[in-house]
Protein backbone atom coordinates (compact mmCIF):
# COMPACT_ATOMS: atom_id res chain seq x y z
CA UNK A 1 0.00 0.00 0.00
CA UNK A 2 0.79 3.81 -0.81
CA UNK A 3 0.45 6.22 1.83
CA UNK A 4 0.56 10.20 1.68
CA UNK A 5 0.89 11.69 5.09
CA UNK A 6 0.61 15.42 5.17
CA UNK A 7 1.27 17.84 7.88
CA UNK A 8 -0.68 20.95 6.51
CA UNK A 9 0.87 24.37 7.35
CA UNK A 10 0.46 27.73 5.50
CA UNK A 11 3.82 28.31 5.17
CA UNK A 12 5.20 24.74 5.03
CA UNK A 13 3.48 21.89 4.63
CA UNK A 14 5.05 18.47 5.20
CA UNK A 15 4.37 15.41 3.09
CA UNK A 16 6.06 11.98 2.77
CA UNK A 17 5.14 8.63 0.92
CA UNK A 18 5.52 5.88 2.32
CA UNK A 19 5.03 2.59 0.90
CA UNK A 20 3.79 -0.43 3.25
CA UNK A 21 4.31 -4.10 2.62
CA UNK A 22 2.84 -6.87 4.38
CA UNK A 23 4.24 -10.30 5.43
CA UNK A 24 2.20 -12.80 6.81
CA UNK A 25 -0.22 -10.59 8.46
CA UNK A 26 2.22 -8.23 9.95
CA UNK A 27 4.41 -5.38 8.76
CA UNK A 28 7.35 -6.84 7.01
CA UNK A 29 8.62 -3.68 5.20
CA UNK A 30 7.91 0.58 5.48
CA UNK A 31 9.90 2.31 2.88
CA UNK A 32 10.34 6.13 2.16
CA UNK A 33 9.53 6.74 -1.27
CA UNK A 34 9.59 10.45 -1.29
CA UNK A 35 9.27 12.93 1.20
CA UNK A 36 9.70 17.02 0.71
CA UNK A 37 7.74 20.65 1.69
CA UNK A 38 5.72 22.82 0.19
CA UNK A 39 6.96 26.38 1.58
CA UNK A 40 4.70 29.55 1.06
CA UNK A 41 5.55 33.04 1.43
CA UNK A 42 3.06 35.65 3.10
CA UNK A 43 3.47 38.48 1.12
CA UNK A 44 1.92 36.38 -1.43
CA UNK A 45 -1.79 36.55 -0.15
CA UNK A 46 -4.23 33.42 1.08
CA UNK A 47 -5.46 32.57 -2.24
CA UNK A 48 -2.21 32.27 -3.87
CA UNK A 49 -0.65 30.27 -0.83
CA UNK A 50 -3.68 27.85 -0.66
CA UNK A 51 -3.20 27.83 -4.91
CA UNK A 52 0.30 26.67 -4.13
CA UNK A 53 -0.13 23.97 -1.46
CA UNK A 54 -2.91 21.99 -3.59
CA UNK A 55 -0.22 22.46 -7.10
CA UNK A 56 2.67 21.42 -5.18
CA UNK A 57 0.71 17.98 -3.10
CA UNK A 58 -1.23 17.52 -6.47
CA UNK A 59 2.44 16.62 -8.49
CA UNK A 60 3.00 14.68 -5.95
CA UNK A 61 -0.43 12.61 -5.98
CA UNK A 62 0.02 12.47 -9.55
CA UNK A 63 3.33 11.09 -10.03
CA UNK A 64 3.70 9.07 -6.77
CA UNK A 65 -0.32 7.50 -7.01
CA UNK A 66 -1.07 6.72 -3.15
CA UNK A 67 -3.97 4.78 -2.52
CA UNK A 68 -4.69 6.67 0.25
CA UNK A 69 -4.21 10.12 2.19
CA UNK A 70 -3.31 10.48 6.06
CA UNK A 71 -3.63 14.14 8.02
CA UNK A 72 -3.70 14.47 11.54
CA UNK A 73 -7.23 16.02 13.23
CA UNK A 74 -7.73 19.60 13.79
CA UNK A 75 -6.77 20.47 16.82
CA UNK A 76 -6.89 24.55 18.36
CA UNK A 77 -5.77 25.84 21.29
CA UNK A 78 -7.62 28.10 23.07
CA UNK A 79 -4.61 30.34 23.47
CA UNK A 80 -3.52 30.42 19.55
CA UNK A 81 -7.08 30.35 18.26
CA UNK A 82 -5.86 32.62 14.51
CA UNK A 83 -3.11 29.75 14.45
CA UNK A 84 -5.79 27.28 14.47
CA UNK A 85 -7.80 29.19 11.32
CA UNK A 86 -4.48 29.59 9.30
CA UNK A 87 -4.07 25.60 9.58
CA UNK A 88 -7.78 25.03 8.96
CA UNK A 89 -7.30 27.00 5.42
CA UNK A 90 -4.21 24.53 4.42
CA UNK A 91 -5.76 21.55 5.55
CA UNK A 92 -9.04 22.34 3.63
CA UNK A 93 -6.86 21.97 0.43
CA UNK A 94 -5.43 18.82 1.62
CA UNK A 95 -9.30 17.46 2.27
CA UNK A 96 -10.04 18.82 -1.67
CA UNK A 97 -7.20 17.47 -3.17
CA UNK A 98 -8.45 13.90 -1.48
CA UNK A 99 -11.89 14.13 -2.78
CA UNK A 100 -10.42 15.68 -6.38
CA UNK A 101 -8.23 12.44 -6.97
CA UNK A 102 -10.59 10.48 -5.63
CA UNK A 103 -8.39 9.14 -2.35
CA UNK A 104 -9.52 8.15 0.85
CA UNK A 105 -9.27 10.17 3.40
CA UNK A 106 -7.87 9.33 7.09
CA UNK A 107 -7.85 11.66 10.05
CA UNK A 108 -5.63 10.43 13.26
CA UNK A 109 -5.55 12.98 16.17
CA UNK A 110 -2.14 13.75 16.84
CA UNK A 111 -1.83 12.03 20.50
CA UNK A 112 -2.30 8.95 18.60
CA UNK A 113 0.22 10.24 15.73
CA UNK A 114 3.04 10.74 18.56
CA UNK A 115 2.05 7.53 20.87
CA UNK A 116 2.37 5.36 17.88
CA UNK A 117 5.53 6.66 17.05
CA UNK A 118 7.38 7.39 19.79
CA UNK A 119 4.99 5.45 22.77
CA UNK A 120 4.50 8.75 24.18
CA UNK A 121 1.32 10.62 23.41
CA UNK A 122 3.05 14.20 23.88
CA UNK A 123 5.94 13.74 22.60
CA UNK A 124 8.00 16.70 21.50
CA UNK A 125 9.43 17.76 17.68
CA UNK A 126 12.95 16.44 18.44
CA UNK A 127 11.51 13.13 19.67
CA UNK A 128 9.69 12.53 16.89
CA UNK A 129 12.07 13.42 14.53
CA UNK A 130 14.76 10.85 16.11
CA UNK A 131 12.01 8.20 16.16
CA UNK A 132 10.95 8.27 12.52
CA UNK A 133 14.27 8.82 11.72
CA UNK A 134 15.15 5.10 13.30
CA UNK A 135 11.84 3.73 12.63
CA UNK A 136 12.47 4.39 8.34
CA UNK A 137 15.92 3.74 8.90
CA UNK A 138 17.10 7.03 7.54
CA UNK A 139 20.66 8.37 7.89
CA UNK A 140 19.38 11.90 9.29
CA UNK A 141 16.83 13.36 10.99
CA UNK A 142 14.04 14.56 8.21
CA UNK A 143 14.46 18.35 8.30
CA UNK A 144 12.06 20.56 8.85
CA UNK A 145 10.21 18.99 11.60
CA UNK A 146 6.82 18.97 9.18
CA UNK A 147 8.72 16.69 6.82
CA UNK A 148 9.02 14.31 10.19
CA UNK A 149 5.36 14.82 10.95
CA UNK A 150 3.85 14.37 8.17
CA UNK A 151 5.98 10.55 8.18
CA UNK A 152 5.21 9.72 11.31
CA UNK A 153 1.05 10.39 10.37
CA UNK A 154 2.58 7.97 7.26
CA UNK A 155 4.04 5.19 9.94
CA UNK A 156 0.62 5.60 12.38
CA UNK A 157 -1.61 5.29 9.46
CA UNK A 158 0.66 1.90 8.43
CA UNK A 159 0.33 0.39 11.91
CA UNK A 160 -3.45 0.95 12.34
CA UNK A 161 -2.69 -1.45 8.89
CA UNK A 162 -1.08 -4.37 10.35
CA UNK A 163 -2.79 -7.60 8.45
CA UNK A 164 -4.67 -5.56 6.16
CA UNK A 165 -2.01 -4.37 3.53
Amino acid sequence: MRILGVDPGLRITGYGVLDVRASKGALADIAVVEAGVVRTKEGEGIGARLRKIYDGLSGVVKELKPEVLVIEKLYAHYKHPATAILMGHARGVVCLLAGVYGLPLVSIASTHVKKSVTGHGHAGKAQIQRMVQHRLGLRSVPEPPDVADALAVGLAYASQMKGRV
